[in-house]
């Protein structure tokens, strides 16, 4: 029979990381109980949950066995050793789903993508798990099972994948020993079939994380070759393991359309459409906000410092430009990770007329009484209007590398006329 196994939340802000517990999980029952089938899933989920950890990602991973209750003891031993289970909010899940059994997985389906974009609470999983008895392991409050529900359902209409390489355990919590020239290089050897390895224009690797878990690395790309042709050059401490990921990391999942809600609603992400009618301004710690009407209202953006030179493009908006924003709903604020401009403004500066015969500029006679020439005692009846000119142009822009979220699709995927724009 074939088995998707699903888990989640075995990890914390202090340690341990789903896919390196999944990818133990994997070789043991490859080993005794069962074949595992294709690539793993690492399954982002919606990106604005109050209590995910990090990434806020789950794994699933397909399995052809005879013994199902053995396959389920070495999960249940896995999680028990590695998962972070005296941290107060890590409480895993691990499902045991029936591949195929259709009726089913196109129930879970619904359900992981509301898991991705949505809300979903314990109850309604533990609902779905009572009336279809699907086996599972349950710790703690178990609200891992959310997630290992969704990452089973998850159907993808795109998908990139991700090679994760992992430390030795004793290494685990110890600074990351790495050549930063050799992630720079394996950029320049495999972009744009890898992307957000670094981050050129902030002189920063992106791919080595901070937090003290056992990823040593993440190479993200548009194919198994791609990953690999950058692995191949990077030079970092040993590496004890690594594994290929499917995911849906870089595709704007988690994005609603306009014509698909009718009321906006905190902790989802969007895409919405309007014109600029609050210039931006900024305020202490280099944050940036504009507000634009739609058809939900007049909402406020944000760019927040942490998204560095697009912040620069933000500055330059004006009222009346025309704009589509992409990001996050949260505070009754969009938290900007793309920003379309499909509309410039014509913005005209006033200034008093110049003088038709000497060409210096008129001085005021007072309110309402027009301009005169100091020197010729020329006169003009009101102020000219000139074209100013903007310095920004119409096309979509992107927070650099360093910002994105995981599953925000970088310009370089979106095709060669968004191109001109490219934060790399």
């Amino acid at each position: 029979m074939k088995i998707w196994v699903g888990i989640d939340d075995t990890d914390s802000k202090n340690g341990m990381c789903t896919t390196y517990l999944a990818k133990i999980l994997m070789d043991r029952i490859q080993k005794s109980s069962g074949e595992i089938i294709g690539l793993p899933r690492l399954v982002r989920l919606n990106p604005n949950i109050p209590y995910k950890t990090r990434g806020n990602g789950a794994v699933s991973f397909l399995v052809e066995t005879e013994s199902l209750a053995e396959m389920v003891d070495i999960a249940n031993e896995t999680v028990l050793e590695y998962a972070e289970l005296d941290d107060v909010n890590t409480d895993p899940g691990v499902v045991f789903v029936n591949a195929e059994d259709d009726s089913l997985m196109e129930t879970l389906y619904r359900f992981s993508l509301r898991v991705i974009r949505d809300v979903a609470s314990m109850d309604e999983a533990l609902f779905l798990i009572g009336k279809h008895l699907i086996p599972h392991l349950k710790y703690k409050r178990g609200r891992g099972l959310i997630g290992a529900l969704a990452s089973v359902g998850a159907e993808f209409r795109d998908t990139t994948v991700e090679l994760l390489a992992y430390r030795n355990r004793e290494r685990f919590g110890e600074k990351r020993e790495f050549n930063p020239d050799s992630f720079f290089l394996a950029d320049l050897l495999s972009y744009p079939e890898t992307f957000d390895t670094v981050d050129w224009g902030n002189d920063s690797v992106i791919s080595v994380p901070n937090s003290p878990d056992p990823v040593l690395f993440g190479i993200r790309g548009e194919s198994i070759a791609a990953v690999m042709k950058a692995y191949e050059v990077i030079e970092t401490e040993e590496i004890h393991m690594y594994q290929v990921f499917v995911t849906n990391q870089a595709t704007d999942m988690h994005l609603y359309t306009e014509d698909e809600i009718q009321m906006l609603m905190e902790n989802r992400s969007y895409i919405l459409g309007g014109d600029v009618v609050e210039e931006p301004f900024e305020i202490e710690g280099g944050h940036v906000f504009f507000s634009i009407s739609t058809r939900f209202g007049e909402i406020r953006c944000a760019a927040f410092e942490p998204t560095k030179q697009f912040r620069n493009v933000v500055r330059k908006l004006r009222t009346g430009d025309r704009v589509v924003v992409y990001g996050s709903f949260k505070d009754e604020t969009i938290n900007l990770e793309k920003i379309k401009i499909e509309r410039i403004a014509d913005i005209y500066e006033e200034f008093n007329p110049l003088c038709w015969k000497c060409g210096r500029r008129m001085e005021s006679e007072g309110s309402g009484k027009g301009f005169r020439c100091r020197k010729c005692r020329t006169k003009a009846r009101e102020k000219v209007k000139v074209k100013a000119e903007r310095d920004i142009e119409p096309g979509l822009y992107e927070v650099p590398p360093s910002a994105r979220r995981h599953l925000s699709k970088p310009l370089v995927r979106m095709g060669t006329e968004t191109q001109s724009h490219i934060f790399r």
